[in-house]
Formats: C-alpha cells, structure tokens, sequence
C-alpha cells in the first residue's frame, strides 16, 4: 500500500472525544449498519456495546483528512477500505 494512503487517516482515540460526540458517531455507524434503532433505548444499547468495543480494540475511528470525514469502522472494515484506497490509483 502507499505510504500517502497512510498519512491521509488519522485514527482518533475515542478517549479523546466528548461524550456527545462519541456517541453521535456510533449512532451513525449503528443507523448505517443495519442495527434495530426502532426505541431509543434500542439505539443505547447498541452504542453501548460499541463502546465496549471500543475499549477492547475491536472498533477504530478513523478521520480521512482528505475528505474530511470521520468514521467508525472496524479492524476489517478499516483494512479493507485503506487497501481499497491503495489499489486506486485515482484515489490519489
């Protein structure tokens, strides 16, 4: 992989975020992955659990300086795009 596909992800500790914040963006990757989200309690749950997840490694956030947006992903996920990225040539 280019070394350039690196240098544009910043991967952000969620530690470093506010609460507020960390939680918008795992709603966001709740909503999009499918999740039930029907109750408001479903959507806590679930960001709980990301947050556990989170914690042990499992999940990244992932700011792309490029396009200026910021992502929940996990390790696979992560992978998979940053290759992707790599392999096109037009991405740069």
């Amino acid at each position: 992989m280019d070394s350039a596909t690196y240098h544009r992800f910043v991967e952000i500790p969620f530690s470093l975020l506010e609460a507020d914040t960390l939680d918008a963006l795992l709603e966001v990757f709740v909503t999009r992955q499918g999740y039930d989200t029907t109750t408001e309690q479903g959507i806590l749950n679930w960001t709980e659990q990301l947050k556990k997840q989170l914690n042990k490694g499992e999940l990244v956030i992932l700011h792309d300086i490029e396009t200026e947006t910021t992502e929940v992903m996990t390790l696979e996920q992560a992978k998979s795009f940053i290759d992707g990225l790599g392999s096109n040539d037009e991405a740069f």
